[in-house]
């Protein structure tokens, strides 16, 4: 579990991630070059002040993969229709050409009023695949990084990002978009009305199959057990669950896990999906359940989706968000 914080990461410079591409690509570079990098191995925190206090029940939380964030200030306008002062982002870019070196996780704090912790699963080594490049006025990225953030309207405590297991699949020269990095979870403790509970922001692997996502899971299970024993848990993201199927989320077999190990599965009604075609995802056929809570100790009413096409019918992500409402905690 990584716990060291800061305001600003260190950025490796153009010439060094120039140098990365021509790497050996093997397991044992990959994972030396990973383990070098600060950038990969801090938690960033930053947003508005934190804010002393705790969360009153009933609470909503959002849990949206925004799919690289091309429009933080919509993106941010949806989230605020949500109501959740609790809310869990995936494929969030920083300093990336494809979103105009933006910084998309700090956009959508300041926008909402909140505190973030963000961690950076990938470290790119280009402008992306080629409908992304379509997106670049420049041909650099100033930072080149993409990850996952956690962010709330009150503070969050003792911030952490848990790199979960895998094996180096985007460190390779076959594929469009070569990756120093794996996937990753950002967590923190977050204060309630009825005491602290951990909430945890999660993307688990999409070229996988579902044992490798199942102990993903179990890996990040067993790493916020020992963290923070015996307090409630929320886990939130895109699981990417029937990737290896077409989209049998059914599959995975990390829910039975997980339900083995005390945990309920929220993701809306079974039979609807949460993916959709965007303008970087242009697959008029691809429906998929990938979105889902995880949680332990937490009453949750209900849960449910939320369209990410705005108003002006303009999808922001090829995700929409899935949403629940936390009554409480449960004995």
């Amino acid at each position: 579990m990584i716990r060291n914080t800061v305001s600003a990461f260190t950025v490796p410079s153009q010439e060094e991630r120039t140098s990365f591409v021509s790497l050996e690509k093997i397991p044992a570079v990959h994972a030396e070059k990973l383990a070098s990098l600060a950038c990969l191995n801090t938690v960033r925190i930053g947003g508005q002040e934190a804010k002393e206090g705790a969360l009153s029940f009933p609470f909503t939380v959002a849990a949206w993969n925004l799919e690289r964030c091309l429009f933080p200030e919509e993106s941010a306008a949806k989230l605020r229709a949500t109501s959740a002062p609790l809310v869990l982002l995936s494929e969030m870019d920083l300093g990336m050409a494809r979103t105009e070196q933006r910084d998309p996780t700090a956009v959508i704090a300041g926008e909402l009023g909140m505190n973030y912790a963000y961690g950076v699963e990938f470290l790119e080594l280009s402008l992306g695949s080629e409908i992304e490049r379509s997106y670049c006025r420049d041909d650099f990225n100033e930072k080149g990084f993409h990850g996952n953030a956690l962010m709330a309207s009150v503070a969050l405590k003792d911030a952490f990002m848990i790199r979960l297991p895998g094996e180096a699949v985007w460190f390779n020269d076959s594929n469009e978009q070569p990756r120093i990095g794996d996937r990753c979870a950002v967590g923190a403790i977050v204060e309630t009305e009825a005491g602290p509970l951990v909430a945890v922001s999660v993307h688990l692997e999409s070229v996988a199959t579902a044992a490798y996502r199942e102990r993903q899971m179990a890996a990040l299970i067993d790493a916020v057990e020992v963290f923070a024993p015996g307090l409630p848990i929320l886990i939130g993201g895109d699981l990417n669950t029937g990737n290896h199927t077409g989209g049998d989320f059914s599959t995975d077999t990390l829910f039975a896990m997980a339900e083995g190990r005390g945990f309920e599965c929220h993701g809306g009604p079974l039979d609807q999906t949460s993916t959709r075609p965007s303008l970087i995802t242009r697959f008029p056929d691809r429906a998929m359940k990938l979105d889902w809570f995880i949680t332990r100790g937490l009453k949750i009413a209900e849960s449910h989706l939320v369209s990410s096409i705005n108003d002006e019918g303009k999808p922001l992500s090829d995700h929409d968000i899935v949403v629940c409402a936390i009554e409480g905690f449960s004995v």
